[in-house]
């Protein structure tokens, strides 16, 4: 999955949209992790330690934020999670900025049930303005089966034909 400024949604793939939402069938205003985690029931069901990632959200947020402190977007988006959620409000008026570049997130998924995936994120420096998030387990795991079923789920029933190669 790959996250722009203000954590909105750039883009995911079909693994990335099976295991979380499926972004690209949320209106595009909706397309924004921190919304979703904030906001979304789904998220909160999904997400086994909610408060410590929604707490973590906050705390990038603000550090994209003060990248930029007159980016309107952005301000929309305190503004709209202020009004709207409550852990929101407490959280942002702490003023902790912190970055999490790596660690583990834990999930209670409606289809392969509680997995454990490790996560890295990759901000390039010729953009740093998109970061690229990257799940993984570890190979033989209960969450390695877990996401393979997952994948098998997700995909298209009917692939697209491959073009014979020259």
């Amino acid at each position: 999955m790959v996250l722009g400024r203000r954590t909105d949604v750039l883009a995911a793939n079909r693994l990335a949209r099976a295991l979380l939402v499926d972004w690209e069938a949320l209106p595009a205003r909706e397309r924004n992790y921190a919304r979703w985690v904030l906001l979304g029931d789904d998220a909160r069901d999904l997400l086994l330690d909610w408060d410590v990632q929604a707490r973590a959200v906050v705390e990038n947020l603000r550090l994209d934020v003060g990248r930029d402190p007159h980016d309107r977007a952005a301000q929309e988006l305190v503004t709209d999670l202020g009004h709207r959620s409550p852990e929101f409000r407490t959280w942002w008026a702490e003023h902790r900025v912190h970055q999490r570049t790596s660690g583990t997130k834990r999930f209670r998924h409606r289809i392969v049930g509680d997995l454990a995936l490790d996560y890295e994120t990759l901000t390039l420096p010729g953009d740093p303005d998109q970061t690229l998030f990257i799940y993984s387990s570890a190979p033989g795991s209960q969450a390695e089966q877990a996401l393979r079923t997952l994948a098998s789920w997700a995909a298209p029933a009917h692939p697209s034909p491959v073009a014979p190669q020259a």
